[in-house]
């Protein structure tokens, strides 16, 4: 099922890092900034991640409250979290049950293989739940930018 600017974000519970509940619809009132990325620690997703630190004042000023989302276990997170001095939560959705309420696992193709993975993908949500934005080509190295142009 494929989301479109204007529905209402499926809600979801999901783990964070720390193995604690994170449930869209608590998030209510305040703008979210839902990104999916394929994997912890390796170039592109860093650097998505480490824009989103350094621009972190500059989102909650605007409302916003980061929360990342990939298949890594909550493992990962916390060592990927731990190195890179991340402030926001990341989901561990190991089981993809968000990736699949999100439409972002999707077939992809590397030096002509073919595999499941994630969709760079990000999805801005209004204080009321509804999906204001979507980004799909992702600019990890300026992807505040991108979100607060929206």
């Amino acid at each position: 099922m494929s989301l479109s600017v204007g529905q209402i974000a499926p809600d979801f519970v999901a783990k964070d890092q720390n193995g604690n509940p994170i449930r869209l619809s608590d998030f209510r009132g305040k703008k979210v900034v839902l990104y999916f990325y394929p994997k912890d620690d390796t170039p592109g997703c860093t650097a998505e991640a480490c824009d989103l630190r350094d621009n972190y004042e500059r989102l909650q000023a605007h409302g916003y409250v980061v929360i990342g989302v990939s298949s890594d276990d909550e493992k990962s997170h916390q060592k990927f979290i731990q190195k890179y001095q991340l402030p926001f939560s990341l989901i561990a959705d190991t089981d993809l049950t968000v990736h699949q309420l999100y439409d972002t696992w999707k077939e992809k193709n590397m030096y002509g293989k073919k595999y499941m993975g994630t969709q760079r993908t990000t999805f801005l949500i209004d204080e009321q739940g509804k999906i204001i934005d979507i980004i799909t080509k992702v600019d990890t190295k300026a992807h505040t930018a991108q979100i607060l142009k929206s």
